[in-house]
C-alpha cells in the first residue's frame, strides 16, 4: 500500500502543504550557512532571471569571476517565477514546510525535483557524503478550503517554538517567513498577501491582526494540531 500523501492530486492553481525531513531523522540543515544556501536558491528560482542577475551585479562583496560563474549557472537552472507562489515557509533543523501554489499541474513536481536535487548536492558535497538526503519524495497535500489555509500558514509560523527558549519572541527566528509577514523585513518572493489580504485592508492593522492571529492561538489546540502534522510526517 502506497505512503500517506504519496499519491499526489495535482491541479491547476491548486495551493499545497509541501514538506519533507531529512533521511532517518537526521539533520539536514547543519549551520547558518545551510540554511542561507537553502533559502538562496529558492530565491533564484522564483525570482525573474532578470533580477537574479541585476542583484549579483550589484553585489559588491563578489568578484567578477564569481559574478559570471553565478550568472552562467542561473540560466542553467529552471525558473519557477509566475509557475510557483510560495506563500510561506519554515526551516527547522530535520524538515522544512511551505505552502504554495502552483499555476500549472506538473509545476510543484518539476519545483520540488530541482529543489532538492540542487540543495542535496551542495549538501553531499559540503560534509563529503554520498545518497540521498531527504526521507524518500516530498509530500504534497492539497489544501481544500480557507480554514486549513489560514491555520496552515499559523501552524508553519508556530514551527520554531519548539526549540526557541520562553524568552524569545518567535519574530527572532530567522530561518521563516513570519518576519516578512510582520513587515520586518521584506522578501519580494513570499507572497504574504494572498494570505495578509484575508485579515484588514489597514497595512499596520493587517500585520497587528496577523500577529495576533498567530501568536494568541490556543495552546491546546496548537498542540492538537501539531500531533496531526507530525502524524503526516510519519
Amino acid at each position: 500500500m502506497p505512503a500517506k500523501n504519496s499519491i499526489k492530486t495535482y491541479i491547476e492553481n491548486g495551493f499545497y502543504h509541501v514538506y519533507n525531513r531529512g533521511v532517518e531523522k537526521r539533520n539536514i540543515f547543519l549551520d547558518q550557512q545551510d540554511y542561507c544556501v537553502f533559502l538562496s536558491y529558492l530565491k533564484i528560482y522564483l525570482s525573474p532571471i532578470e533580477k537574479s542577475i541585476n542583484d549579483i551585479n550589484k553585489d559588491n562583496s563578489a568578484d567578477f569571476k564569481n559574478k559570471n560563474k553565478i550568472i552562467s549557472e542561473i540560466y542553467t537552472l529552471n525558473n519557477f517565477f509566475n509557475k510557483i507562489e510560495l506563500v510561506c515557509y519554515v526551516l527547522m533543523p530535520n524538515h522544512f514546510h511551505f505552502e504554495l501554489r502552483q499555476t500549472n499541474r506538473k509545476d510543484i513536481e518539476i519545483f520540488m525535483r530541482s529543489l532538492i536535487t540542487k540543495y542535496t548536492m551542495y549538501f553531499n558535497r559540503k560534509y563529503h557524503r554520498v545518497g540521498p538526503l531527504f526521507q524518500g519524495r516530498y509530500k504534497a497535500v492539497l489544501i481544500q478550503n480557507e480554514e486549513y489555509f489560514l491555520h496552515l500558514s499559523r501552524y508553519i509560523h508556530l514551527n520554531p517554538r519548539e526549540i526557541l527558549n520562553r524568552e524569545q519572541p518567535l519574530e527572532t527566528y530567522p530561518w521563516s517567513s513570519y518576519q516578512t509577514y510582520l513587515n520586518i523585513i521584506k522578501i519580494n518572493w513570499i507572497k504574504k498577501d494572498i494570505i495578509l489580504n484575508i485579515f484588514v485592508k489597514n497595512t499596520f492593522h493587517k500585520f497587528e491582526s496577523y500577529k495576533i492571529f498567530i501568536e494568541n492561538y490556543k495552546e491546546k489546540s496548537e498542540e492538537e494540531y501539531k500531533t496531526h502534522v507530525s502524524l503526516l510526517l510519519d
